[in-house]
């Protein structure tokens, strides 16, 4: 007798759906390199939500190493999905954190794609945190002097 599967109804398809997802986002920012690997490689069968994962495991405040793998998944994009991962890619270009910088300048590199130096892209990242000094008021100053000495 062949065991019969019972149909999924659309709830428990997006339930499933859900613990799958957090399974593999849980994978992608584990300590072990294969799992990460692969979990960026399913995330990237998942189209618009494996995506949002692997921007955020990206974009965020995460190692070196789960950003390369998000790479990685983004380059497996495929169909409808890699115009916007090569955007999002092209955007971690523009990121503050020079991790991030550098991972997405490796795997654009490796797509093909004409990437800027290396120090073009440090400039116009530190161009964006640059900290200028506020003048003093020097007129307030002055008028407490001056009060100071006419009283006294």
């Amino acid at each position: 007798m062949e065991s019969e599967r019972r149909k999924l109804s659309g709830r428990e398809k997006d339930e499933a759906a859900i613990r799958l997802l957090g399974r593999l986002q849980e994978q992608l920012y584990s300590s072990d390199a294969s799992s990460r690997r692969r979990a960026a490689f399913h995330l990237s069968w998942m189209q618009e939500d494996g995506l949002e994962i692997l921007k955020s495991a990206l974009l965020g405040n995460f190692p070196a190493t789960t950003k390369n793998a998000a790479t990685y998944g983004l380059r497996k994009m495929r169909g409808r999905m890699k115009k916007m991962a090569l955007g999002i890619l092209k955007q971690g270009l523009k990121h503050r954190d020079s991790s991030t910088m550098e991972v997405c300048r490796n795997a654009l590199q490796l797509l093909g794609e004409d990437v800027p130096e290396k120090s073009v892209l440090q400039r116009q990242a530190v161009k964006s945190l640059r900290i200028r000094e506020i003048p003093k008021k020097k007129s307030r100053l002055r008028g407490r002097i001056s009060a100071r000495r006419t009283r006294g």
